[in-house]
């Protein structure tokens, strides 16, 4: 296919319909002189997103046919492109939607699609979507359409692309920086596909109510503007382009859409071939909220790599410094037990056949691999009474306990010396044969340790967000990954996008060669809560503790108790406001 040139526009809108449609036709028209083949408007073109009520919602809304749409579809025409817009549209069976549609060369209809996940106020105004939009097939390529909070969360896109979509067009009306540095360029790496998102800039409310908004938000009004910064974002997350912070600009690329068609990674795993739906179900299952209490405020955690004796001897410097959890790229897991000897932390490590958790008397659960070069191994609980070395045969639990000279609560010597009964198996059906035959029986385990409960996840496994959705539905409030790092992404991108639309901390252990990193959630999230520090417009991004290429070790604190925190807006949960009725391309083959 010949390079395609994309347009994404950042403009302003307000309560002026009129004006609102003029603003549009002027930069698509900007747009089309400069050549784009496939035009790509903000969210909620029509009309700000306030309204009185749901009555006025659905009366300032666009209808099938009116000016508004009619004069997009003209200029479709007019031009000879694609123009993908957002409005709210008011449907002839009487529910107003945040609706995408995209408009052919000839003027007309290709397709169209709801916004299947609301944000916050505009639970009180709009209907989710029914179904799922359409992947439309055209001369550009393979186009799958999502707006905004739609991005925010994985569900939506990753659909879109496991359905065949090569580009993905995303509309939004955010004032939070974290959509240019995070939410948006992550669903591109994530599905090997491109990403053309426009963003709104100007006020987001009444420029009239923003003194009263914000200082009842106690968020600056400044900060109550969208965010810009609209981009175009290549398969492997880099962006080709992007607009400025404020003001309206038309962001143009030429991109290659049958690049999204190749789905390897650089040691030859196919990202969709090797996914794993029937480990996913409990995505699709009805929401239930949170079932157990939050975990502890506080917890120090350390990350630990490097040749045999720098693991052996930080692992033990880190636990004698008061680390509860360590993880460990790389070891031999009787050595490092051995090495937790007189304390009570427990330790991630990484093996060959996937990450194993100990503690001062043996192993206390395996997790093996899940997806692509699974070994076949099944989750295993050891008793602790199981030694895994001379040394810790002559100690038992009860010696253990009394050489840390505290004696622990029922919490903690259940989890210290009956890891069977603190183990809990994520729900859902037995998992079946992966692609390759291997790993008839495994899943993702979860372990209620004193401080909150963990999951372990495998080099490998952790570019599958699936698997990260899956342990924030069990209330994980940890996350331990040890992995080799293939792409950049996975870092920069990947491992901080399962901490923030999951409400997970996450601690990566990498080789030494690589940066190792700690994502911590904050209590400063959403506009819902009152912020510790200065407000900064990132409103999901994990606190970030990066541990340097060539450092043996990092030490960092996590709060356990903010994975319990996962409203991030108003009628808006993370988690449980994910669209599983919807899912069905993430769940079945």
């Amino acid at each position: 296919m010949a390079p395609v040139r994309v347009a994404a526009v950042q403009l302003a809108a307000s309560q002026d319909v009129d004006g609102n449609l003029a603003s549009c036709l002027r930069l698509i028209d900007d747009a089309a002189a400069q050549g784009a083949q496939l035009i790509v408007l903000p969210e909620f073109c029509n009309h700000l997103s306030y309204y009185t009520d749901r009555a006025q919602a659905h009366r300032i809304a666009t209808r099938p046919g009116d000016p508004f749409l009619t004069a997009i579809a003209d200029r479709a025409r007019a031009h000879g492109v694609h123009i993908k817009i957002n409005v709210t549209h008011a449907h002839p069976d009487g529910r107003t939607g945040g609706t995408n549609f995209l408009f052919g060369p000839d003027g007309a209809l290709l397709g169209q699609c709801d916004k299947q996940t609301l944000m916050g106020a505009e639970n009180d105004h709009l209907d989710p979507a029914t179904e799922v939009g359409p992947i439309i097939d055209t001369p550009l390529g393979r186009l799958g359409m999502y707006a905004c909070m739609e991005g925010v969360i994985n569900e939506v896109a990753r659909g879109l692309a496991l359905r065949g979509a090569q580009v993905l067009l995303n509309s939004l009306n955010s004032f939070a920086l974290d959509e240019a540095s995070l939410h948006i360029p992550v669903r591109a790496a994530e599905n090997k596909v491109w990403v053309v998102a426009a963003n709104k800039i100007g006020p987001l409310l009444p420029e009239e109510h923003l003194p009263r908004l914000s200082a009842a938000l106690g968020v600056p009004a400044e900060w109550l503007h969208g965010a810009g910064e609209s981009q175009i974002v290549a398969p492997d997350g880099t962006v080709v382009a992007k607009g400025p912070r404020t003001g309206e600009a038309v962001v143009i690329a030429d991109i290659d859409p049958d690049l999204a068609d190749g789905k390897l990674r650089p040691d030859g795993t196919d990202i969709f071939a090797t996914r794993r739906p029937e480990l996913y179900a409990p995505i699709a299952a009805p929401p239930h909220g949170r079932r157990r209490p939050a975990g502890a405020a506080g917890l120090q955690v350390a990350v630990v790599r490097g040749d045999a004796a720098t693991a052996e001897r930080e692992t033990a410097l880190a636990a004698a410094a008061g680390a509860e959890l360590i993880v460990v790229h790389e070891g031999d897991p009787a050595v490092l037990a051995a090495a937790l000897d007189g304390t009570r932390a427990h330790a991630v490590v990484g093996t060959a056949t996937g990450p194993v958790l100990i503690n001062a008397a043996g192993v206390v659960a395996r997790q093996p691999r899940l997806h692509g070069g699974a070994t076949g191994d099944n989750p295993e609980v050891v008793t602790t009474t199981q030694k895994l070395s001379s040394r810790q045969a002559a100690v038992s639990p009860a010696d253990t306990t009394e050489t840390t000279g505290t004696a622990p609560t029922t919490e903690t010597a259940e989890a210290a010396t009956s890891p069977t009964s603190a183990l809990t198996a994520a729900s859902g059906p037995a998992a079946q044969p992966s692609p390759d035959g291997a790993g008839d029986a495994a899943r993702l385990l979860t372990v209620d340790l004193p401080w909150g409960r963990l999951a372990m996840v495998a080099s490998g496994d952790s570019i599958y967000p699936e698997l990260f959705r899956v342990a924030a539905l069990e209330d994980v409030d940890v996350v331990a990954v040890t992995l080799t790092a293939a792409e950049e992404w996975e870092l920069a991108l990947g491992l901080p996008e399962r901490a923030a639309e999951n409400r997970l901390n996450v601690v990566a252990a990498t080789p030494l060669h690589q940066d190792a990193a700690v994502f911590a959630l904050s209590p400063d999230f959403t506009l819902w809560t009152a912020w510790q520090g200065p407000f900064t417009g990132r409103i999901s991004h994990p606190v970030v503790s990066t541990v340097p290429a060539g450092q043996a070790v990092g030490r960092a604190d996590v709060a356990p108790a903010q994975a319990a925190n996962r409203l991030v807006s108003r009628q808006t949960d993370l988690v449980d406001g994910r669209p599983w009725r919807l899912v069905q391309a993430l769940t079945e083959r």
